[in-house]
């Protein structure tokens, strides 16, 4: 069959509970609140539910940019796609280069608490070795390296079950926080307000912090080609998946504002959930949730190589980047070259990360660049979505509101939180978010001269799509197969 020829992405493959679970991973619950609540309660102190609950309502208007957008372009390569074609092809190399950067970072971010943690398991001593945890980190991102490599399918069912165990240690240790007896503080609903952030650029940061944590359910629309009916579940999914982090990060951000002092959530910075189940269930809750954190850093190493695999995959479809990053592996459906790129450039910073410093400077750093780059390819796609349907906004109030304002004031408040967060932000932070961005401009300024179709864009149609909701997708589907047909008939 066409689909098994080794010339694309395997279409059909996943279905709406697939792409909700890959959603959930994406965001990694458990990692985020290990490796961040520090970040963030440093930030914003008794402000930080507030920053969570604030930066949720923007970032569910580019929830809905994003789904809105997926329906009229099933795209790997997302925003990439839908910035160059409604606003610019430069801006949308910047989107898919902000994105690669991000994810790349992230590799690092990532592999170094899946390491400490494994370690946190045995001996949690050894959590603080940098070396240890770098190497043990990069033994789970080879792992996971293997299982992208195996296709979506393999990819989803490993999904099952490490993310099935951390959600149901989640719910277990929410539920048991919320009964537990000690508290070093009482619950206040000004937790929720604005009283507690220290002016505008307070308020900046801890929303700045915010962001990363939401960061990861987009996964979706990188998996769209190989979604069924992806032009509905790509959006849904990250909806719900939206939904279910959000619920999660408030409750435990609040519970740990009650039971742990300042004190413990210092001296917690790299995983204060091991700290927190320690409290509520001395001698073993600790080890639970250290497992949860685990498994949950695990999970989202593996979203976050397909967001990057499938972003460079259309790049080099595209001709943006190497044309060999789109070649699809003949058995597997995979873009195995580009996973081979990013595992081979991972594994280099990684080695290179460990004359950077401790773990937690490294995730703190490595946290704030990362949402720098999240606001740029966010805010990107809020108002590609404005942009590709302004012909129909004014048909309903609703589509008024869910496609203009929402998504419009999501890109704004991402956009605005760029801003402020640069006079705050540490030198290396700012070096490694600007600077990462700053790089794309060279193979996009290459790529351009040697006339790249991805320049010359076929712009999207948002009103036809309204009127006839069937076969636009398909359509540019079709078209992508024939290039990349052409391409590889030419190109490795």
């Amino acid at each position: 069959m066409r689909s098994n020829s080794g010339r694309g992405l395997q279409p059909n493959v996943l279905g709406t509970f697939d792409t909700v679970v890959m959603a959930v991973a994406g965001s990694a619950p458990a990692y985020s609140l290990a490796a961040t609540t520090a970040v963030l309660v440093g930030a914003v102190g008794l402000a930080s539910p507030a920053a969570l609950l604030y930066c949720a309502i923007p970032m569910l208007g580019i929830v809905l940019a994003y789904s809105r957008l997926g329906r009229l372009d099933a795209n790997a390569g997302a925003a990439y796609s839908w910035v160059g074609r409604t606003l610019h092809p430069a801006l949308g190399f910047i989107s898919g280069w902000a994105l690669v950067v991000s994810t790349t970072i992230f590799m690092v971010a990532g592999s170094l608490p899946a390491g400490a943690m494994t370690l946190a398991v045995f001996d949690s001593g050894l959590a603080d070795n940098t070396a240890a945890a770098l190497l043990v980190g990069s033994g789970w991102f080879l792992i996971m390296l293997l299982v992208v490599l195996g296709g979506a399918r393999l990819t989803v069912r490993a999904q099952f079950l490490l993310s099935g165990v951390e959600l149901v240690l989640l719910l277990l240790f929410v539920v048991a926080a919320f009964a537990h007896n000690g508290a070093a503080q009482i619950f206040d609903w000004s937790w929720l307000g604005f009283h507690h952030f220290e002016g505008r650029s307070g308020f900046a940061a801890g929303a700045l912090v915010a962001a990363f944590y939401y960061w990861g359910w987009d996964v979706t629309s990188n998996l769209s080609e190989e979604t069924r009916n992806s032009r509905r579940t790509a959006g849904l999914a990250a909806l719900i998946g939206m939904g279910i982090v959000f619920l999660l990060f408030e409750t435990y951000t609040i519970a740990v504002n009650i039971i742990l002092t300042d004190e413990q959530i210092k001296a917690g910075s790299a995983n204060v959930l091991g700290v927190l189940g320690d409290v509520i269930w001395p001698g073993i809750g600790g080890k639970l949730l250290i497992v949860a954190v685990m498994l949950s850093t695990v999970a989202t190493l593996e979203t976050t190589l397909i967001q990057v695999t499938r972003s460079l995959f259309a790049m080099g479809r595209d001709r943006t980047m190497p044309a060999a990053l789109g070649k699809v592996h003949r058995t597997w459906n995979t873009p195995w070259v580009a996973i081979g790129v990013v595992g081979v450039v991972a594994l280099g910073l990684l080695a290179a990360a460990s004359a950077l410093g401790s773990v937690t400077e490294i995730i703190s750093d490595a946290v704030n660049a990362i949402s720098l780059q999240i606001c740029v390819y966010y805010g990107l796609a809020g108002i590609a979505a404005v942009v590709a349907y302004r012909k129909v906004l004014f048909r309903s109030l609703a589509e008024f509101f869910l496609g203009g304002v929402w998504p419009l004031l999501g890109a704004l408040f991402m956009f605005w939180m760029f801003y402020e967060s640069l006079s705050e932000l540490s030198t290396a932070a700012i070096t490694i978010g600007v600077g990462g961005l700053a790089i794309g401009l060279v193979p996009m300024c290459w790529y351009w001269r040697k006339g790249s179709s991805y320049y010359r864009p076929a712009k999207l149609d948002a009103t036809r799509a309204v009127a006839d909701d069937t076969s636009y997708s398909d359509s540019a589907a079709a078209a992508r197969t024939t290039h990349t047909d052409e391409s590889l008939a030419t190109d490795f």
